[in-house]
């Protein structure tokens, strides 16, 4: 059975895409049957209302033109994946889609990954940067047109980097995106140790301004933590929040189950 992500996909090879600024997305949706409209919505950021081979996507109006475009790609994923109902959505919103039960929007979400920053032009940018930073995935967002948060949970989900991408606020984590390769053991902490960097950001207001090296046992409970290090970089985010970026070393990758963790975590 075909993904989600390899419709999506598919549909930009089928559009015949072979750089990152050919991918218009009002184009694409147009080409698809679905008319983009903006208008402000309440209580969502995106809807969808379709009748046989024709639909009308609205999006509400953003600041952040990636946001706007990962909605419009979202409701444009509910239209090639799940044709028949109507949707209204909280698009691009990780504290609500990660956690959700409802598998249409996370198959939306991963169509609308996969739209905007397709494979095949993607993990070779990533590549030429070997562990990108903010800064370099911000330039990435700006190249691709999407939202930093798009671009960076994407970097985790490709698989490529021992990386984790996380949300955390003074009181805890909010969501965390780890790369599927990632070995179980490795299961950040709830709440935000008083070592990180990123607990210097929310508390005291310090800014991180690159990716610096952090003894595991601040982000990793394992009785084991304190031998490895990782990079941590953190920038402010929305809602008092602060977007968390962790490069694991290779060794932490092939490092023997925890099974103490394993009995916390059920206890």
């Amino acid at each position: 059975m075909t993904s989600a992500g390899e419709r999506a996909e598919a549909l930009v090879s089928e559009l015949g895409i072979t750089s990152a600024h050919e991918l218009d997305v009002e184009a694409i949706a147009f080409d698809s049957g679905v008319e983009v409209v903006y208008e402000d919505l309440s209580g969502c950021e995106a809807s969808l209302v379709g009748f046989l081979d024709r639909a009308v996507a609205t999006i509400k109006p953003s600041a952040v033109r990636g946001r706007e475009r990962f909605s419009i790609a979202h409701e444009l994923g509910h239209w090639h994946l799940h044709r028949g109902r109507s949707f209204q959505c909280r698009v691009d919103d990780p504290s609500a889609n990660l956690s959700s039960d409802r598998a249409t929007e996370k198959e939306a979400d991963r169509f609308a990954s996969h739209l905007l920053l397709p494979g095949f032009l993607f993990k070779p940018r990533i590549a030429q940067l070997v562990q990108p930073s903010f800064q370099q995935l911000s330039a990435l967002a700006d190249e691709f047109d999407t939202s930093l948060m798009a671009t960076a949970l994407r970097l985790a989900a490709i698989d490529t980097l021992p990386v984790i991408v996380a949300c955390y606020r003074r009181k805890g984590i909010v969501w965390s995106m780890k790369a599927p390769d990632i070995p179980y053991r490795w299961s950040l902490n709830s709440k935000l140790d008083e070592d990180t960097f990123t607990y210097d950001l929310l508390n005291l207001g310090k800014e991180c301004p690159r990716l610096s090296k952090q003894s595991a046992d601040a982000w990793f409970e394992n009785d084991d933590a304190a031998e490895y290090e990782v990079l941590e970089q953190c920038i402010g985010s929305t809602g008092d929040s602060a977007l968390v970026l962790i490069y694991l070393q290779s060794n932490m990758m092939s490092a023997g189950s925890d099974w103490s963790v394993r009995k916390r975590r059920a206890a």
